[in-house]
C-alpha cells in the first residue's frame, strides 16, 4: 500500500510541529486575536473606534540568500528575526502599527526541531515589533529544495490613522536627515557578500577576519534591527516627515522612495564611521566604493527626514530607545540637476 509518507510527506511530523510551536505563537498573541493556532484563518478584532480613519498597510518579504548563512552554520534561531523585521520595518515607516503576522515556511522534508527553531526566531520578532503571530503555512515539498534546507516568506499587516500617514509630501529644502544604526548587512546583499567572502577570498564561517571581532558567520547572521516600536515613539512625539527603511539598493535606492517633486538628498559620508563588516567586504572583493553604497546599507538601517531645528529632540529621543543615531545630510533643491543622492566627503 502506498502512503504519502512514502512519497516524501510526513502529516503526524506536521502535526507535532504545530504542537511545538502553539506555546511560541501564543506568546505573541494580542488582546485582539480572537483565535488560537489551527484553524483555516487567523481572527483579529481590528477596533476601529479606537481611529479617526484607519488605514491597513500591508507588506511581504523574505530573507533571501541569508538563509544560506544559516544552513552552514546549522543555527535557525535567529532568521525568523529578519523575516519579521524586514516586513515590519517596511509597513512602520508610513507610521503604521505593526498589528499581526503570517509566515510561511518551505522545505523539502520537514525537521521539526530546525522548523520549531525557526518558528522561535518569528516568535521573538513579533513580540519585538508588537504584532501577533496569527497564523502561517508549513509547506513540506519533496524534491523542491536541498537536504537540510528551506525558504521562508512573512506577511504583516498594520494599521495608521490616515491624518498620520508619513508619506514625505512635506519634505523641504534644509530639512535634515537622520540616520539610525543598522546591526550589520541586515537581510541583504547576502549573494554579493557570499561571493566575496566564500567563494573570492575562500573562508569559511569559522573565518576570522582582520576587522571582525566574531567569527564571520556570527557576523553574517546578526539578525536585522527592527525599529517598529521606536517609529512609533519617534512620530508620536517628533515632527518627522518621512522615514526610509534602508534595504537592498541603499540609501541610494530607497530614500528617494519618500522623496515629493523638486527635493534631493545630500549625505555626507564622514557624519557616521561604517562598521567594519562592510570594510571587509570591500577590502576582501575589491568592490567599488559607488557599488558598495549602492547594495549595502552602510551602517544605516533607518533614515528619518525631520525639520532641522528637530534633530537634537530626535537623536536624543532615539538614544533613549537604544537606537544610535547621526545628522548624516541635508535635503537640497533637484533643481541643479543633481542625482537624487549625493554624497559628499
Amino acid at each position: 500500500m502506498t502512503t504519502y509518507r512514502e512519497s516524501g510527506v510526513d502529516i503526524d511530523a506536521g502535526d507535532e510541529f504545530v504542537d511545538r510551536i502553539k506555546p511560541l505563537v501564543r506568546s505573541t498573541f494580542r488582546s485582539e486575536v480572537l483565535a488560537d493556532l489551527g484553524g483555516f484563518g487567523g481572527l483579529f478584532n481590528l477596533q476601529a473606534k479606537k481611529y479617526q480613519d484607519p488605514v491597513l498597510v500591508s507588506g511581504t518579504d523574505g530573507v533571501g540568500t541569508k538563509l544560506k548563512i544559516a544552513f552552514m552554520m546549522d543555527q535557525h534561531d535567529t532568521v525568523g528575526i529578519d523575516l519579521v523585521a524586514m516586513c515590519v520595518n517596511d509597513i512602520a515607516v508610513s507610521g503604521a502599527e505593526p498589528l499581526f503576522f503570517l509566515d510561511y515556511f518551505a522545505t523539502g522534508k520537514l525537521a521539526v526541531p530546525k522548523a520549531q527553531e525557526v518558528v522561535k526566531g518569528i516568535a521573538e520578532g513579533c513580540r519585538q515589533a508588537g504584532c501577533a503571530l496569527i497564523g502561517g503555512e508549513t509547506a513540506e515539498m519533496p524534491s523542491m529544495y536541498a537536504d537540510g534546507e528551506y525558504d521562508l516568506a512573512g506577511f504583516a499587516v498594520g494599521v495608521v490613522d490616515k491624518p498620520k500617514i508619513i508619506d514625505g509630501k512635506t519634505i523641504q529644502p534644509g530639512d535634515a536627515i537622520i540616520g539610525l544604526a543598522s546591526t550589520g548587512l541586515h537581510s541583504n546583499g547576502y549573494s554579493l557578500a557570499r561571493r566575496v567572502f566564500f567563494d573570492k577570498a575562500k573562508l569559511t564561517v569559522t573565518s576570522k577576519v582582520p576587522e571582525l571581532d566574531r567569527s564571520l558567520g556570527d557576523v553574517l547572521l546578526t539578525p536585522t534591527r527592527i525599529y517598529a516600536k521606536q517609529i512609533l515613539a519617534l512620530v508620536q512625539s517628533c515632527p518627522v516627515k518621512g522615514i526610509a527603511h534602508i534595504t537592498g539598493g541603499g540609501i541610494t535606492e530607497n530614500l528617494p522612495r519618500v522623496f515629493p517633486d523638486g527635493v534631493r538628498a545630500r549625505i555626507s559620508r564622514k557624519a557616521w564611521t561604517v562598521p567594519p563588516v562592510f570594510q571587509a567586504l570591500s577590502r576582501l572583493g575589491q568592490v567599488d566604493r559607488e557599488e558598495m553604497y549602492r547594495v549595502f546599507n552602510m551602517g544605516i538601517g533607518l533614515i528619518l527626514v525631520v525639520p532641522l531645528d528637530a534633530v537634537s529632540a530626535v537623536l536624543a529621543k532615539a538614544a533613549t530607545l537604544g537606537d544610535r543615531g547621526w545628522q548624516v545630510g541635508e535635503i537640497v533643491s533637484a533643481s541643479d540637476g543633481g542625482p537624487e543622492v549625493e554624497y559628499v566627503d
